[in-house]
């Protein structure tokens, strides 16, 4: 496959958004326990469950949740000392967070939707482990809104309120190990219409988006706080779900490697058929590698395990054609093997190789009645895990006759994707009786300010230049900007402080995600007060980064950056400049720029630059 910009409008590109916002809420949705994230040493026991998909209000059971309830796996769970009874699931849930519902009123104004007159808390089945229940609780909020793009309006068809999914620590030997401390964290969904009919609008509604969220200021940031899923289907292929798009960077690369993956797949299904090709039963070809030099086979084979093989008629060169960067028709029928605990597979476009020796194909193609059309793959694994995963592969095969499967695939750190499951229906959904509905009342919820509009009043209000407002304004930091200068502290030391000094110390290695409000708070009141140089602040909050656990003014003390007197400050002006004489009386003024910096470095931050210039300059032109 070759790098090729698809006309998008030709191929009928159809693609929709869904936007997963954490918000920063004191308390999770269900129960009061906090929503910060510990590290997993931290915890201070553990539980183990295993899941099993429940049936519908219709006796329906979801395809999605049946199919990850096949791979028997159990699922333990790292608690902590604010663990409650609602997170392990032996307490029902409490009522809905109102500072979480009253953000996503604030979201759903900001997208110009219509809040629901009563809002009703629903069950969507998750047996994954991500959830102690087996379900994720999800509540409509608000729905027929619209955000614009360069390309034109994309339609949000709808926002809810969700609680997060607990966060995957590691896979263990009998399943998957998962941390609590994310469980239940307000989360808001937000689905786009199927408008988006290029990567490059995809791009830009997301950002759009992501702008919006930020604007209230009660959204969480950092690394897995946003997550985009991307719908995307071409004419002739499927409507596919992409889940987990970390980085909003990705998204057009991922709409794009997507349209050319489906647009391949279409081709190979259309090459298939002109060779009338058909997907054999899967058959034991373990007596062909008895004898075997490849490692994986062979492990397998000793273990007392199998090789389960499964012919392709008329797949030839087919199973090793290319449909996205690095990834195969081969690849999609691995990751299908893997979902059932196989390694992988091998198959006949890469063999001989690993091992195999090009006598082991003959004879493998005998034993499955394969003849130089035709592919094959195998599977070698545990007996169990071997003929589950080749009739996996069978099965996906089979799909590669009809053209493009429907189904939900995770997003990979490249750009690609990889087969999760098969698409959710909507078996999944069904209502929770432990939570009463709301009404949800936006008359007393008011609109926050865009960033584009807090960019402008930067500029206009405080004076600072276009590049610190629009940093602060869609920085991290600004909700702590605006409530420090509201205390009175100087708009331009805030900012400065907050984006580029933060910045330097995290560059030379600093902790800064240790500090937390109260130290900038704290610090910025200690300038404000004379009690500290500005110039200290930096050392200050590297202080209190390296020990989070003390006050800014007992850090201030330990590391002797109190604001020095005028007195102080003269006093070590003048040991400078007497120490500096012969130079002095030489240069005059002009030695001014060298012996600054040495005062400051004397001073060691305790005092402000202005002063020690002034009292600098004093100094010299009495001895000029």
């Amino acid at each position: 496959m070759t790098d090729t910009e698809y006309d998008y409008d030709e191929l009928g590109l159809v693609a929709g958004l869904e936007i997963h916002q954490q918000l920063d809420t004191a308390t999770k949705l269900f129960c009061q326990c906090p929503t910060e994230l510990r590290d997993p040493e931290a915890a201070t026991r553990t539980f183990a469950r295993y899941l099993h998909p429940t049936r519908s209000e219709l006796g329906e059971i979801d395809q999605a949740a049946l199919e990850e309830s096949r791979v028997e796996r159990e699922f333990e769970y790292l608690a902590y000392d604010t663990t409650c009874l609602v997170e392990e699931d032996d307490e029902p849930p409490h009522e809905l967070d109102a500072e979480a519902l009253e953000t996503t009123l604030e979201v759903a104004q900001l997208m110009e939707m219509e809040p629901v007159d009563q809002a009703h808390v629903m069950r969507k089945i998750v047996v994954d482990g991500s959830n102690t229940t087996g379900f994720q609780r999800s509540t409509l909020i608000a729905t027929d809104g619209e955000i614009e793009t360069s390309a034109g309006p994309v339609g949000i068809e709808d926002l809810l309120l969700e609680e997060e999914s607990a966060q995957r620590v590691e896979e263990t030997d009998d399943g998957v190990r998962y941390s609590l401390d994310r469980l239940g964290i307000p989360l808001v969904e937000i689905g786009t219409s199927p408008d988006i009919s290029t990567p490059e609008q995809a791009l830009e509604a997301a950002e759009r988006i992501g702008m919006l969220l930020r604007s209230t200021g009660k959204v969480k940031r950092g690394l897995g706080t946003i997550r985009q899923d991307v719908n995307v289907s071409i004419a002739d292929g499927a409507r596919v779900e992409i889940k987990g798009v970390q980085s909003l960077d990705d998204i057009d690369d991922i709409v794009r490697n997507e349209v050319a993956r489906q647009a391949e797949l279409v081709e190979i299904a259309a090459a298939l058929g002109v060779r009338e090709a058909s997907v054999g039963e899967p058959r034991d070809a373990t007596a062909v590698f008895e004898t075997t030099d490849s490692g994986v086979i062979a492990g397998a084979v000793d273990a007392g395990g199998s090789v389960m093989a499964v012919p392709l008629y008329g797949f030839d060169g087919v199973v090793g054609r290319e449909i996205a960067p690095d990834r195969r028709l081969g690849t999609e029928f691995s990751d299908h093997a893997k979902r059932h605990g196989a390694g992988g597979i091998f198959h006949t476009d890469e063999l001989p190789a690993y091992g195999v020796t090009e006598g082991e194909v003959n004879d493998l193609r005998d034993a499955v009645g394969a003849g130089p059309d035709d592919a094959v793959a195998i599977v070698a694994a545990e007996t169990d895990v071997a003929h589950a995963a080749i009739d996996a592969v069978a099965d996906r095969a089979r799909s590669a006759l009809e053209g493009v499967p429907e189904e939900t695939r995770g997003a990979n750190d490249d750009g690609t994707t990889r087969y999760l499951r098969p698409l959710p229906g909507a078996a999944r959904m069904y209502p929770e009786t432990d939570v009463p509905p709301v009404e949800p009342d936006p008359s007393e919820v008011p609109e926050p300010e865009l960033l584009t509009e807090k960019v402008e009043r930067y500029q206009a209000e405080y004076g600072l230049d276009a590049g610190l407002a629009g940093q602060v304004a869609y920085g991290q930091y600004m909700p702590l900007f605006e409530e420090v200068v509201a205390d009175g502290t100087d708009a331009t030391l805030a900012a400065t402080t907050l984006e580029s000094t933060v910045t330097e110390l995290r560059r030379d290695d600093v902790p800064v995600e240790n500090l937390t409000e109260t130290h900038f708070a704290e610090t910025f009141a200690m300038a404000e007060g004379g009690d500290l140089a500005r110039e200290g602040i930096p050392d200050l909050l590297s202080a209190l980064a390296e020990t989070p656990e003390r006050s800014a003014s007992e850090a201030a003390d330990e590391a002797g950056l109190g604001s020095a007197g005028e007195d102080e400050v003269r006093e070590a002006i003048v040991e400078v400049v007497e120490r500096n004489e012969s130079q002095v009386e030489e240069d005059g003024m002009n030695a001014f720029s060298a012996l600054m910096g040495e005062c400051m470095g004397a001073l060691r931050g305790k005092a402000d630059g202005d002063l020690v210039s002034q009292l600098l300059r004093e100094e010299i032109q009495k001895r000029a």
